[in-house]
């Protein structure tokens, strides 16, 4: 295992609390306007925007800081093409015997199904996949821990830092995706996690009129300190 030294922590500065509501304020705002978008434009982005935003997801924590991802991005027409035909293939079969009646009815209200023309049209795919182990310098094999809870930290800071740059995703999940290590040149070692549709929504884009969560139906405080604070 890397043998990491021990730093004065120098990129930490408290902020007053003035400064820090007005900060999260600001980000909250911005972030309750991202949606998850279906239709796209095929404008591309520029150049080092996705770049850009995978340093951004690169900074998540992860178990031992293994960084157990792989991002792959797509841009040529020609593997977005067979990505969608391999995608529509695993839907077909999903919708037809894999998913349950509560589960289809869940999704019914999202208008999906199993044509996804967004996997062609949209500029950018982005497929996520974790490793269960790497290998260090020397060769070794080194196991790693917690690969999906870190995969899954990484892939959420990636999907805010596309929206603060002002692009739209959608995480598509077809089930399952072992096509993507074929079609990526990716080893068995490596599973597809997510596969990430982003760009610029189109003109006439539409989505559901979805109601979020109020705070206090996910969120319990205990400590009554923090209750009076809040």
């Amino acid at each position: 295992m890397p043998d990491y030294p021990f730093i004065p922590l120098q990129t930490y500065a408290e902020l007053p609390p003035q400064e820090m509501r007005e900060r999260l304020n600001a980000f909250y705002e911005n972030m309750q306007r991202r949606r998850t978008v279906r239709e796209f434009s095929a404008r591309p982005i520029p150049t080092g925007i996705i770049e850009q935003a995978l340093r951004v997801a690169g900074t998540a924590p992860s178990g031992a800081n293994l960084q157990p991802w792989h991002f792959v991005v797509v841009t040529g027409a020609d593997t977005k093409h067979k990505i969608r035909i391999a995608a529509e293939e695993e839907e077909r079969e999903f919708y037809a015997h894999r998913a349950s009646r509560e589960w289809l009815q869940a999704l019914e209200p999202l208008g999906t199904d199993t044509d996804k023309p967004f996997l062609e049209i949209a500029p950018c795919l982005i497929a996520v996949f974790l490793q269960k182990f790497g290998y260090l310098p020397n060769g070794k094999k080194v196991k790693h821990y917690y690969p999906v809870e870190s995969t899954g930290l990484a892939t959420g800071f990636l999907i805010t830092a596309l929206h603060q740059a002002g692009l739209v995703c959608l995480t598509h999940t077809p089930s399952p995706m072992r096509f993507l290590n074929e079609i990526l040149s990716r080893p068995k070692s490596e599973r597809p996690f997510l596969l990430l549709v982003t760009g610029y929504p189109a003109e006439d884009a539409t989505v559901p009129d979805i109601k979020r969560k109020p705070l206090e139906d996910f969120v319990s405080f205990i400590d009554s300190q923090v209750t009076a604070a809040r």
